[in-house]
């Protein structure tokens, strides 16, 4: 069954569907989904959602493109949530410069605090870098990030940038994008890393892979990843998708089969 390591069901565009639409996932090959957090109030629906829809699970966490206004309180919070059931890791939190706000100094330290709070609470990370390649890697490095593990989603540098990540232990997220035919980079990092370092996420409600390419994304559509990157990989999409579950079940620590 597919194994969707990134999902973003509490998002508003799925408001109107949302039960039915998860409901199809299992006869649709769709066996586990991880709903990601981005920020407190996502987070907060995620440890209640995780408790109604049998094949989902959750990660805590503040995307850094919400953390101006987190507090210390807010971590505290989030160490609640992850001592709870079906929580699976911290995330996504990370760096993200491709707009100017907030402030790097502030996005740094949030993300640091983030780390620690994954070290803390003995679960892996789920990585978001755009644009911020070096700091990532470098805060990540500092604070021993390899210790801890998890995934850098939505990977969109090299394939240098990827060694350096995998060197850490890392997995490496891969969703809608490796699909374009304009993603001759992520074809190259899907190529390069081996297949036992891949997992497959959507990110949905975004990155709809071709052909829904503009769409609104959903767990349905890692049937066109997984094809892509078992064309890739020279191998068929049946071995692609179990290797690529149990690469998560190993990312994410869960015993259960």
């Amino acid at each position: 069954m597919i194994f969707d390591t990134h999902a973003h069901y509490d998002d508003k565009q799925f408001d109107q569907d949302r039960e039915e639409l998860l409901a199809s996932m299992k006869d649709n090959g769709i066996g586990t989904i991880v709903d990601v957090g981005s920020n407190m109030e996502t987070s907060t629906w995620i440890v209640e959602a995780v408790t109604r829809y049998p094949m989902m699970y959750g990660a805590v966490g503040v995307h850094p493109s919400d953390t101006a206004e987190l507090k210390e309180s807010d971590i505290d919070t989030l160490k609640k949530y992850a001592a709870m059931d079906r929580i699976l890791a911290i995330g996504e939190i990370g760096l993200d410069y491709y707009w100017d706000e907030p402030e790097r100094s502030i996005q740094k330290k949030w993300f640091e605090a983030q780390i620690e709070l994954a070290r803390d609470v003995k679960l892996p990370i789920i990585i978001h870098s755009r644009d911020a390649a070096k700091d990532t890697y470098d805060i990540m490095k500092a604070l021993h990030a390899e210790e801890i593990g998890g995934v850098v989603h939505c990977f969109s540098y090299s394939k240098e940038m990827a060694r350096q990540f995998l060197d850490m232990g890392f997995y490496i997220g891969i969703g809608g994008v490796v699909t374009f035919k304009n993603a001759k980079t992520l074809k190259e990092v899907a190529a390069y890393t081996p297949l036992d370092r891949i997992v497959l996420e959507t990110d949905c409600p975004y990155l709809s892979p071709e052909p829904n390419r503009g769409k609104r994304n959903s767990s349905l559509n890692l049937n066109y990843v997984a094809e892509a990157l078992s064309q890739i990989k020279g191998i068929n999409k049946e071995e692609l998708i179990a290797v690529t579950e149990e690469n998560a079940r190993q990312l994410y620590r869960m015993k259960e089969v």
